[in-house]
């Protein structure tokens, strides 16, 4: 696929596609630690008769 262009040109694609793949892990990595956070803890028992309790008045 990559045999078309010279070879400096084809390290510095596959540099590039490195970078972005790592750079996705990233932001993945981080939006996961973000909707996780503090997760031990949380009171879920709590916490969910608090909904419940929210469903029943609306």
């Amino acid at each position: 696929m990559l045999e078309q262009f010279s070879p400096d040109i084809q390290f510095i694609i596959v540099i590039v596609i490195l970078a972005v793949l790592f750079l996705a892990v990233f932001l993945n990595n981080k939006s996961n630690k973000r909707k996780h956070y503090d997760r031990k803890n949380r009171n879920f028992r709590r916490n969910f008769y608090d909904k419940k309790q929210n469903k029943k008045e609306d």
